[in-house]
């Protein structure tokens, strides 16, 4: 645990596997966490324009954005039939997120090294009957011509992006002082980078289609908004810290191109996925104590909150969304 400041969000269990990048950080047996009731959480911010800002459970009754009402499954109608990325879909916030757009009626490109898991969830939508689809798609977020290839691929069969979440990150237990420096670079290459790269191509995709209302949401983590003492995780820290930056960045460079494309940060604190698991890889007590000390957030609260974001009416920017369980000291 780190006791005196926000834990890292709980990445995708698929991008926090060791060695390379991308959404080969964790093995085809990280399934999806059960549905369960959202712990009550930090009222979400919501910045104007101009300033800074797995599986289905049989029984559970509402859909992802239920408790959000009326006005919010509203607002989600524009996007009905559109066309969602999300990246580290196999497990944890990715997979959640991407049923909760299919169960929106969206058309879901969700990617990862591997895509089993995809697959799987993509079965379980098309039985349970949600409008949308949810398309599998092979990536490997640590290669640039992988991802180029996947949006040329999403170009010529699906006409192209208009909302694009980038979810995939990873960790790696390489401190500052004696971290290793592939380790360092795996976490750069996932965390900063492909998150870049799959932004400047989604805004091209959608420039090219003259999509003006498109949406780039970045999952970020507390951790990029305060350092935890704790040694391991502060490379990690920085790279989160450049996700607040670069989701800053792209809201001042949206409205210099005069465009109503948003941009927005998801910022959670500790979520129950197969995150601690992967960065405590050799010592699983530890990470089975960081998810017992606390209530923690669930995948499904996070994607609550992407639904909030993109429910909202055109002429709302929402900067910034930091969220953490109501036990977590801050």
């Amino acid at each position: 645990m780190w006791p005196s400041a926000e834990v890292p969000r709980a990445e995708p269990g698929p991008e926090a596997r060791p060695h390379g990048g991308g959404s080969r950080h964790c093995s085809d047996a990280c399934k999806l966490s059960a549905l369960a009731p959202a712990v009550t959480r930090e009222r979400p911010s919501v910045s104007h324009p101009g300033q800074s800002s797995a599986g289905i459970v049989p029984g559970w009754l509402n859909e992802v954005g239920g408790r959000l009402g009326t006005m919010a499954r509203a607002g989600m109608e524009r996007w009905r039939d559109r066309l969602a990325l999300v990246t580290g879909a196999s497990g944890g916030i990715g997979a959640a997120v991407a049923r909760a757009l299919v169960q929106q009626g969206l058309k879901v490109v969700g990617c990862a090294r591997t895509v089993g898991n995809i697959e799987e969830l993509a079965a379980e939508c098309k039985s349970a009957g949600y409008p949308g689809t949810l398309i599998p798609y092979r990536c490997d977020l640590s290669n640039e011509e992988d991802i180029l290839s996947m949006f040329s691929a999403v170009r010529s069969q699906h006409s192209g992006v208009d909302i694009c979440i980038n979810n995939a990150g990873m960790a790696r237990p390489d401190t500052l002082l004696s971290g290793s420096t592939s380790g360092w670079k795996d976490m750069f290459n996932v965390n900063v980078l492909a998150l870049s790269i799959c932004t400047r191509e989604a805004y091209q995709s959608m420039k090219e289609r003259n999509v003006d209302d498109g949406h780039i949401i970045n999952i970020n983590s507390m951790c990029g908004h305060r350092v935890p003492p704790e040694s391991m995780i502060h490379f990690y820290c920085a790279t989160k810290y450049a996700v607040t930056a670069l989701t800053e960045g792209l809201r001042q460079e949206l409205l210099e191109a005069q465009t109503h494309i948003r941009a927005t940060c998801i910022s959670p604190g500790l979520v129950e996925t197969q995150f601690a698991f992967k960065l405590h890889d050799k010592d699983p007590e530890r990470a089975a104590a960081t998810y017992e000390d606390i209530k923690c957030l669930k995948p499904e609260d996070v994607a609550e909150a992407v639904i909030y974001v993109l429910s909202t009416p055109p002429h709302v920017q929402v900067g910034d969304i930091q969220m953490r369980p109501t036990e977590q000291v801050t």
